[in-house]
């Protein structure tokens, strides 16, 4: 693999990718003050728009995100502040598996338990549709960088499985 690699003129970037697992057998409840709930089909374009913003994705991405909502196989949250949302999140599923993403969070409302909320959601809903184990990734944590991502996933009963690196083509 490594010979593969380097013939394609592609380099190491950035930290990389902490994988995560979860079981079912695993679960736990976290209350959370944080009220979530299912995304409607009609907005969907909102729920696009969310995920990329708060992923600095290029808007070129929200029809993307967008179209996901409503489809066979996927779950699409939103946290909310009263019925305003807030944070985002998604849960594909298929078979006894899941992946979760899109986890966001509207700056101004960060670190008030959204993501753990959306996580709580997020597996729930996956148990409810027979899942045993989901899997999810965030950025590798460094040293004297804090990732509230990871870090949240932990609490929330994710157990690190390995680290995958990135790659990228030199310029």
């Amino acid at each position: 693999m490594k010979n593969w690699i380097q013939g394609r003129d592609l380099h190491e970037h950035g930290p990389g990718w902490a994988k995560l697992t979860f079981t079912a057998a695993q679960r736990f409840r976290a209350p959370s003050p944080v009220r979530t709930r299912r995304v409607h089909v009609h907005e969907a374009s909102q729920f696009g728009s969310m995920m990329c913003s708060g992923f600095n994705f290029p808007p070129s991405l929200i029809p993307l995100w967008s179209a996901i909502v409503g489809k066979e196989g996927w779950g699409c949250f939103f946290a909310l502040d009263g019925e305003t949302p807030i944070g985002t999140g998604a849960i594909f599923t298929f078979g006894n598996y899941a992946w979760l993403g899109g986890g966001t969070t509207h700056p101004e409302f960060r670190n008030r338990g959204v993501q753990k909320a959306l996580i709580q959601a997020r597996t729930d809903y996956g148990i409810a549709e027979g899942i045993s184990t989901f899997v999810v990734e965030t950025e590798v944590p460094t040293a004297g960088k804090p990732n509230i991502s990871y870090e949240n996933l932990r609490k929330m009963g994710f157990e690190h499985a390995y680290d995958r690196k990135n790659f990228k083509f030199q310029q």
